[in-house]
């Protein structure tokens, strides 16, 4: 039987994508592990990769080709025997309607979230030659019902042993994929969690705007340009129209006096310019929040649909302009990094961001993020929450203000404007202020983030 390709799920949110290139060519013979295609998703162009043997029978979907469905057939792969024949006879029919039965699909190993690879950094490839071994028949479950695995998960469970009747699968239509036996081989125990929601259930009722026609009708007669939206924009849209309608925001803001920071700055990036580096106050800002979440622990959880997850490592989103929209890469146990390594990992973060070449795993999870509209000289704005993060701050420019000190006395001090957007189902408010205090505390005495 040949071997639809289907159009693969790279990031959670991706919907569909474009065929940007392949990398194959019909006639050519595939590898498991070997790469087909680059991918442009919602957010990257990333490489995806074949999971099974054979040789590439047919390109269904032509480079350069936008609004590719998740899920649809994009080639068909010939298995040992068969020839381009079995494609019309079978295959062609299944392309343009595709079977209940997803048995023989290829997609991306591990899922819709980690799949693939971003561009420009290859996965290492089998060095072996491709193996000859069929694949064990698929299992039945004890009604019957066939288990839908890819011919690699069933090698590797028959190799270690284990039963995949008993197992879940992240592939399209439940189909079980290498990475579901290797973690079932790893953590056994990790099946019985159950699974967190992404978002809240409630969306699905969120109300809906005009349609494009009713819109349009409204400006007839006036000369307009129609922007068709990219994928990036359209997740935008979708996210952020849920995260408004569904999370119930409130706001926290603070003015903090920045001088101290500012010399401290001064003064450490004499001594480290050696080194080549130099520190942005962004950098203070990501470090004071990411020990701001550790002192503060309760604060530093999401929101997972019927639970809260407090989180223990500080994974902290920072918010980063590219081409079309935004992403928010994430530093990772921020708490344990020092300045300088956070500098240098961010500045790596947001220039793959600007090339989309960022892994999903980079721009995913975290519990906290900052946008930071200062360097526009934006004194003060209100961001609406990334779900399921528990909070976001809203970062404003250092402006030179008069201000009374302790004694009584008039005088100017740089002031930075900060609001804390906090989801009130995560965080209530005292809990929130005690937050963006100890923010405030950080980034007002930065000598102490660095005991």
């Amino acid at each position: 039987m040949t071997i639809e390709i289907l159009m693969p799920a790279l990031s959670p949110t991706m919907e569909e994508g474009t065929l940007a290139k392949w990398l194959v060519k019909e006639g050519d013979t595939v590898s498991s592990g070997d790469l087909l295609a680059e991918i442009e998703t919602d957010k990257a162009t990333m490489e995806f990769e074949a999971v099974d043997e054979g040789v590439m029978g047919k390109i269904l979907v032509s480079e350069g080709t936008e609004g590719v469905k998740v899920n649809a057939p994009i080639a068909v792969l010939l298995e040992d025997g068969e020839t381009a024949d079995d494609i019309k006879t079978g295959d062609a029919a299944a392309a343009a309607a595709p079977a209940e039965a997803p048995a023989e699909k290829v997609a991306p190993e591990g899922g819709s979230d980690e799949a693939g690879a971003p561009s420009g950094k290859s996965p290492s490839k089998p060095t072996a030659a491709p193996s000859t071994e069929k694949a064990p028949a698929a299992p039945v479950t004890s009604s019957g019902d066939r288990v839908f695995a890819s011919p690699l998960a069933r090698r590797i469970a028959a190799d270690k042993g284990l039963d995949l009747t008993q197992l879940k699968g992240s592939g399209p239509h439940g189909r079980i994929v290498k990475a579901d036996v290797e973690a079932a081989e790893a953590a056994p125990a990790a099946e019985a969690k159950p699974a967190a929601t992404d978002a809240p259930a409630a969306a699905a009722a969120a109300p809906k705007g005009q349609s494009a026609e009713q819109v349009i009708k409204l400006y007839e007669g006036r000369d307009y340009e129609e922007v068709k939206l990219d994928g990036m924009r359209k997740t935008i849209a979708s996210r952020l129209g849920e995260a408004w309608a569904t999370i119930p925001h409130f706001y926290l803001r603070r003015d903090i006096d920045l001088d101290a920071l500012l010399k401290f700055r001064a003064d450490i990036n004499k001594q480290l310019e050696p080194r080549g580096v130099k520190l942005s106050v962004n950098d203070f800002i990501i470090k004071a929040c990411a020990l701001a979440l550790q002192s503060i622990p309760d604060a530093n959880a999401v929101w997972a649909g019927d639970r809260i997850l407090k989180m223990k490592a500080s994974d902290v989103a920072v918010a980063v302009s590219i081409d079309g929209g935004l992403i928010t890469p994430v530093l990772k146990d921020a708490e344990m990094k020092s300045l300088s390594a956070l500098s240098s990992e961010m500045k790596d973060l947001a220039t793959r961001a600007r090339d989309r070449k960022l892994a999903p795993q980079e721009y995913q999870g975290g519990s906290f993020a900052i946008s930071n509209l200062g360097m526009f000289g934006i004194d003060n704005f209100d961001a609406v929450i990334n779900p399921p993060h528990g909070a976001i701050l809203a970062v404003g420019a250092g402006v030179k203000k008069p201000v009374v000190g302790k004694d009584g006395e008039l005088a100017v001090a740089t002031v930075m404007s900060v609001t804390l957007s906090v989801d009130h189902r995560v965080i209530d408010g005292a809990l929130g202020a005690e937050l963006l205090a100890a923010i405030k505390d950080n980034l007002e005495n930065p000598m102490v983030m660095l005991a």
